[in-house]
């Protein structure tokens, strides 16, 4: 059984594919090692909370766009989904994780606001400066 699924976090974008195997978690044809440790420690919550599946499935990702700290949590939903997906007990799996952290199911909505026409560069609620004397 082969299950795809997606997840999102800013502008970041994750699919996720997950197949029988031995537990390899590979990002970008990559192992999990290559990346930061404190990344590599919240992609790793779904799977610790998951117990022995992810010990049974290889999972690999593809995520691109946002920075890091986005591509990771992007990542964290992809595979948190992608497992209660695949799971038998996927019903009590999402509870499990709905328990640990909401944001490892539902993709958190919140975006950055867009700059406004005639201010400054530096944001998006930015004014110039105005003296009064």
């Amino acid at each position: 059984m082969v299950v795809n699924t997606n997840g999102k976090r800013k502008t970041a974008k994750a699919r996720a594919t997950i197949k029988e195997g031995d537990g390899e978690v590979r990002i970008n044809s990559r192992p999990l090692k290559t990346w930061p440790e404190m990344s590599r420690l919240r992609i790793k919550e779904p799977l610790k909370i998951a117990g022995e599946l992810s010990d049974e499935v290889d999972i690999e990702v593809n995520v691109n766009g946002g920075g890091k700290k986005g591509q990771t949590d992007a990542i964290r939903v992809a595979i948190a989904r992608g497992l209660a997906d695949y799971a038998e007990n996927g019903e009590e799996l999402r509870q499990k994780f709905r328990d640990y952290d909401r944001y490892l199911l539902v993709e958190d909505f919140r975006r950055t606001e867009t700059r406004k026409p005639s201010q400054s560069s530096k944001g998006a609620r930015h004014k110039q400066q105005k003296s009064y004397r």
